[in-house]
């Protein structure tokens, strides 16, 4: 099973939930997991008003959010990191083509969901894949905690890879998941 970002939230709840009995080796790319949003036991999240603009966007002008939110998904607002047009452009087309009431619903569960119990349960072999420059989920919060409470996670940080980095770096990020699923 592969998931990004709130996939793999989805990843880790299924094993969990359901066991790997029928599933061999689980990739968590940019994911979402332990917790996203700060409490008292996850001292090091976001803070709630990260999430309420997200919900304000959604529910504002859903239309120039998404223009705007595909700039640091990519790296785009990096000093001297070209736009790629067609990369921003099919991002708003995904995010327009999604109902609003789905995804204003969808931001609680991608920050409020905390899935610190689920991933010690996780006996397969994980890798854990994260970019060092993710604006969307800081790499410290997610997928250097995820990486300790698996089991036999195996964790890759790829120096300037963005959150969206399964597009924009498909060719490097395919190879280590072909390689991982191939041993």
């Amino acid at each position: 099973m592969v998931g990004h970002s709130t996939g793999g939230g989805e990843v880790v709840r299924y094993l969990s939930r359901h066991g790997a009995s029928r599933v061999s080796k689980a990739v968590l790319i940019s994911a979402i997991l332990p917790l996203m949003l700060k409490t008292a036991a996850n001292p090091d999240g976001l803070p709630l008003k990260v999430f309420d603009d997200i919900r304000g966007g959604v529910a504002g002008n859903r239309s120039q959010f998404y223009k705007d939110l595909a700039l640091p998904f990519f790296g785009f607002n990096r000093p001297n990191t070209p736009h790629i047009e067609g990369t921003i452009d099919h991002f708003w087309w995904m995010g327009m083509s999604g109902g609003i009431k789905p995804q204003y619903d969808c931001v609680r569960a991608f920050s409020e969901t905390d899935f610190t119990n689920d991933l010690p349960k996780i006996s397969i072999p994980t890798l854990v894949l994260h970019g060092d420059d993710d604006q969307v989920v800081p790499l410290s919060d997610s997928a250097i905690l995820t990486a300790k409470q698996i089991k036999q996670a195996t964790l890759k940080v790829y120096p300037g890879f963005p959150h969206g980095m399964p597009i924009l770096h498909s060719d490097v990020i395919n190879q280590d998941i072909l390689s991982f699923l191939s041993k």
